[in-house]
């Protein structure tokens, strides 16, 4: 895995706790509006980090499902199976939402292959506006406020 970045934030009762962040760049992705599987890589790593994991448990769960079994485009995710699927973010010890996450990550990548014709562009291309965007994004099951907060902190640059 490549660094984090740490952020020191004052905890409750002044103190000190750390929150991680991870960027895109941070997992090497390379953000482009033209790159379809960058971004369908981002915003994969963007759900697994907005459900309540520890942002390092999340990145090794992506590491495993991009860099390890080849997931880097809703038609290869849509392959895997539930149980593939649970036994990849059991091995990062992603456990605690294992089987939801496995389920809502199976409908994602469905849902983008269906409707989408498996291309992540095809969701802002006929949406200029970031505000529809964003609510399109929050249509996905599982695919909450944070996910689009930490989605968007490094693909509205590039895409709006």
């Amino acid at each position: 895995l490549t660094p984090v970045f740490f952020i020191p934030v004052q905890g409750l009762r002044g103190r000190s706790a750390v929150t991680e962040v991870i960027t895109a760049h941070d997992l090497g992705i390379v953000l482009d509006a033209e790159d379809e599987r960058a971004l369908f890589k981002w915003f994969v790593a963007s759900f697994l980090m907005g459900k309540r994991i520890q942002a390092p448990i999340a990145a090794k769960a992506f590491h495993l499902l991009v860099n390890e079994h080849g997931c880097d485009s809703p038609d290869r995710l849509a392959r895997l199976s539930h149980r593939q699927l649970v036994a990849i973010l059991g091995k990062a010890h992603y456990v605690r939402y294992d089987e939801s996450t496995a389920t809502r990550l199976s409908a994602l990548a469905l849902r983008l292959v269906n409707e989408y014709g498996g291309r992540f562009s095809a969701l802002y291309s006929t949406h200029t506006d970031r505000h529809t965007f964003e609510r399109r994004l929050l249509e996905f099951d599982g695919v909450g406020p944070k996910t689009v907060e930490i989605f968007m902190r490094d693909a509205a640059p590039v895409l709006f």
